[in-house]
Parts: structure tokens; sequence; C-alpha cells
């Protein structure tokens, strides 16, 4: 015990051991919800559920553990919302890259993160990034997966004359995610802590029960044998190997790696400030104790999570719920790493929130809600639009990229277009104001280096 004490200083930071453990319980319950969300976003690729599952389990497990121990921080990291929809429906669907090549992507930016955590380089390209651009690129991975969880919940379908119409609200299965966005926005209004994970928990419960009333279309529990977890952890772990040749390759190598990175990095560092504040960990020059520990931490998450099967790992904003119950050090980490890698023998609870089947498209494909994980969507992406606050809206030079960035990344369904156009428009707007010399040489360079890529990719 004297041990524990004194390598994560809890004497030091006012702490003890009981007050860790609970906080690590409390921080993993809050954001176990990625799990089930996780899996059934990156199986839309073709990838094993079995696989995808195992990978963020135990992705998240080994990137906290070195927070915990290597940072002493108590925060928690787990593949990032936002990050595994890019992944999908940039990478995979828009791009047209394998899964095997987008696990080769996103080894490669964790791979360039961790370069630039242990350089110089991470306060050069920090300062160069205008901030408001950076809320921008924030607030609009926040309206695109909100999108996204109103899409899988059936809520918001394609329309040939609009594009995008208001779904059928008579049909059970939306009806049933409708449910688990209302309860979700009811718990966390009320200042519930276990907000997402109690809202699928609920929804999957009523659901499941739904079905056994009659009701078409609902959820139900099947048997999820654990050795779907072996037999798919045997298909994606290091097969992001085998992607390396399709990805380099493509004509949009550059925009992919650049924005798993630019999303990653800056989400990262972001979350660290926010829960540093809040533990009362920062230092007279303002920055969070051990950041530069931490960032090498995330960075090797996600190395990690790529050869396991997994998209971009980055620190969690819901590390904050243990932090408010006392945990200021790694050792409630550590306990949040141990509780994901007991997780993994919860794999056959994942039938009840898997998606259900209610038709097929025009082209006999079938149309799948995800009525018991689209609240979790939703919610984060509403939470992530509140950086908007942070941004200069009296500043052309800032609102009409940040504009641009949102609006792009909506409307041509990539994070990755949304980042290039705004960092595109930023140097424009400066030198059209005269004011060209405010621009660091590094935007310079970003903004030619993705006009570049725009013209090989389109010409």
């Amino acid at each position: 015990m004297d041990f524990i004490k004194s390598f994560f200083k809890l004497e030091e930071r006012g702490s003890k051991i009981s007050t860790e453990l609970i906080a690590g319980l409390t921080t993993f319950l809050a954001m176990a919800y990625i799990l089930p969300v996780n899996s059934f976003m990156l199986v839309k690729t073709g990838m094993p559920l079995g696989g995808v599952f195992f990978a963020t389990a135990v992705a998240a497990a080994v990137a906290t553990l070195i927070m915990g121990i290597f940072a002493n921080l108590p925060v928690a990291l787990a593949p990032g919302m936002g990050l595994n929809a890019f992944f999908t429906f940039t990478l995979v669907f828009g791009a047209g890259l394998s899964w095997q090549s987008a696990l080769a992507a996103v080894l490669v930016s964790g791979a360039l993160f961790f370069i630039i955590s242990v350089t110089g380089l991470r306060k050069i390209i920090i300062n160069s990034i205008p901030v408001g651009l950076k809320y921008a690129v924030g607030a609009g991975i926040g309206f695109f997966i909100t999108f996204i969880g109103l899409k899988n919940a059936g809520i918001i379908v394609a329309n040939g004359a609009t594009l995008v119409a208001l779904g059928d609200l008579s049909h059970p299965t939306v009806l049933l995610g409708l449910f688990g966005i209302l309860l979700v926005v009811v718990l966390y209004a009320m200042g519930n802590k276990f907000s997402l994970i109690l809202a699928i928990v609920i929804t999957a419960i009523v659901g499941v029960v739904l079905g056994l009333l009659g009701v078409d279309m609902m959820p139900a529990y099947s048997n999820f044998a654990m050795d779907g977890v072996w037999s798919g952890a045997g298909e994606t772990i290091f097969a992001a190997f085998s992607g390396f040749g399709d990805l380099f390759n493509h004509p949009e190598v550059f925009s992919i790696i650049f924005a798993l990175l630019f999303v990653d990095f800056f989400d990262t560092a972001g979350t660290l400030m926010a829960v540093g504040n809040q533990a009362g960990l920062i230092n007279d020059k303002g920055e969070i104790v051990g950041s530069d520990r931490a960032l090498i931490a995330d960075s090797i998450g996600t190395m990690t999570g790529a050869l396991l099967g997994t998209s971009n790992v980055t620190s969690y904003i819901e590390s904050s719920t243990g932090i408010e119950q006392g945990g200021r050090t790694g050792l409630s980490s550590v306990v949040v790493a141990i509780l994901f890698l007991l997780a993994v023998l919860a794999y056959p609870l994942l039938s009840v929130v898997n998606g259900v089947t209610v038709g097929l498209d025009g082209f006999g494909d079938p149309i799948v809600y995800s009525p018991v994980t689209a609240m979790a969507l939703v919610l984060v992406g509403s939470l992530m639009v509140g950086q908007l606050k942070e941004i200069d809206w009296d500043d052309k030079a800032i609102v009409i990229p940040a504009f641009l960035t949102i609006v792009f990344m909506l409307l041509t369904f990539s994070i990755a277009t949304g980042i290039a156009v705004g960092f595109i428009f930023y140097p424009i707007v400066k030198v059209a104001q005269r004011k060209y010399k405010e621009v660091n040489i590094v935007m310079y360079i970003l903004a030619a280096l993705f006009i570049i890529n725009f013209i090989v990719t389109y010409s």
C-alpha cells in the first residue's frame, strides 16, 4: 500500500486509494458506451464484430494503463467518437479505402503523433493554427456525428427530391430510437453522470421486452459466443500492415493522414486541458502536469488500436466524472484499464444492442437502424457543438473559414474535406484583408498542400 501511495503521489495530490478506486469505476461506467457504439460503427466497413469489440476494449485498456502509470493522470482513453465516424464514412465509404488500409492510415497518424509528442514540433503546430479553426473542427465533427446518429435511428432518411427528410416516426424501430434520444437528453439534463450507459441499457431492455410482447423489428438477445471475439481478433490484429500498399497509392493520402492526426491531436490537447483544470493539475506555465507524457500515452494508444483493429484512440472528457468523485492520480486510470479488460467477457451481451434490419433500399441492400446506440452519437455530438461559443464571431478571417469547415463536413460527409476547405480559406481571407503577415508560414504550407491534393484528386 505504501508503494502505491508513493508511486502515484496520492498524499501529495490529496487523495487516497479508496477514492481513486471509486473514481476509476465512475469513469469506466461513464464511457462504457464506447464498447457497443464503436463496435457497431466500424463493423459497417466489413470488419468482424468480435474483432472490433476486442480491439476497442484492449486498446482502451492499454492506452489508459500507460496514461495511469507513465503520466500519472486520472484520464481514460478509448477509440474516439468522431474519429470512428471519420474512419467509417470518410475513409472507407467516402475515399474507397479497404478497412485494412484505413487501419494503416490510423497507424501512420499515431506514429506521427508520437514523433510530434517527443519533439518540439508539438508547440510549433499548436501555435500555427488559429484557435477559432480548432474549435470549428470540433464543432463540425459534433454536427457530423449527430447527423449520423439521427440517420442510424431512422429519424433522418435519404430523399430523392431534397436529399434528406424526416423518417417514418410511426415505425416501431424509429420510435425506439426516438425514445432512447429523449431518455438520454432527460437523464443528462438532470445531471446524471451515467446518462449514456443508462440510456443504452434501458433502451435495450425496453426493446427486448417489446419484442417478447410481439412488436416487430425490435432488438433481441442471441447467442454471441465468446469464440466470435477470438476469431474476429484473429482477422483484425496486424491487418493494418496489409493495407499500406492501397493507402499510399491513394491520391488523398495526405488529407487522410493529416485529418486523422489533426483531430486526434487537438481533441487530446483540449480534453487534457479541461480535465487538468478540473483536477487542479495545471502548473505555473498553464500546462497540465505531465502533458508531454500524456500525449505520448495517447499516441501509443492510437498505434496499439490500429495494430489490434480499431480507429484512433484518444483521451475522454468522461474522465471528468471520475475527477468529480475525487480522482487525482493515475491509480484511477489503472482501475479503468482493468475494467476495460474484464469487459471483453461481456461480448455476448452485445447482441442486444445490435442493429435491426428494417427492410431493403433501392439497390437491394439491407437498411439497418441502430435504435439502442444512436442516442450516444446525438448526445456527444450536441456537446461538441458547444465549442462554437469560443469562436470570435466578429473576426471575418475566422468566421468564414470556420463556417465553411462545418458546412463542408456536413454536405460532403467528410471531416477531412471540411478541414481542408477551412485551412485553405483562412490564409485567403487574411491576404484579402492585407494581413498576410499575421498568418503563420505553417498555415500557408498546409493550405498549399491541401490545394495540390484537390488538384491531384480531381484532375
